[in-house]
């Protein structure tokens, strides 16, 4: 048994628990707390498995399921970045991030890993639109169940959901539909500035 690699997997998975200090600027619906990534990230792998019906195409499952998984890790590092606020430096600290945080594992699994995330932040591959779909849906149906909570705080408007939204439909056009809806009607109920 090789001990090392043994404990380079098990030190990745102890550093990985910092994700549920990561707090997001959504809100969750019981106790309004805010998200943490990694109850995102569990989210997006059930989501997944219930919406993959509504992808435009066929998709490996379990590759939208790893890649949802290991997206936000580099915000361990990096931070969460408000989705509404300012994107600059987002690129280059995230890189940084994946560098350090998926460097601790074995050669071949950090390689299979940085891919993963890669191939996410690309959005190039339906798998990929599909898992990032899912990554800009969840936010959306926290802040309309918030009453649009973090919106308001925020000063968010419809344009800007929209805009920050519309590729959900390169993966689903049912399921932008379904958003599109949402959206207005947070405007109609105020949660959403016009």
């Amino acid at each position: 048994m090789d001990d090392y690699r043994l404990h380079q997997q098990i030190k990745f998975i102890v550093e990985i628990d910092k994700l549920k200090q990561v707090l997001r600027q959504t809100y969750l619906l019981q106790d309004r707390r805010r998200e943490n990534s990694a109850e995102h990230s569990w989210q997006l792998a059930m989501m997944a498995m219930l919406l993959c019906e509504y992808c435009r195409e066929p998709v490996d499952l379990l590759r939208v399921i790893r890649m949802v998984l290991v997206h936000d890790i580099v915000e361990i590092d990096a931070g969460d970045t408000y989705c509404y606020g300012d994107q600059a430096e987002k690129a280059e600290r995230e890189e940084d991030a994946a560098q350090r945080l998926f460097g601790l594992l074995p050669h071949d699994q950090a390689e299979e890993i940085a891919a993963l995330w890669r191939e996410f932040e690309a959005r190039q591959t339906m798998e990929a639109r599909f898992a990032a779909a899912l990554d800009r849906l969840m936010p959306l149906l926290l802040n309309y169940h918030t009453e649009g909570q973090s919106w308001l705080e925020h000063g968010v408007t419809r344009g800007q959901v929209v805009e920050r939204n519309q590729h959900i439909e390169a993966a689903s056009p049912r399921l932008w539909a379904y958003a599109r809806a949402l959206i207005d009607d947070a405007v109609m109920k105020g949660y959403l500035k016009p």
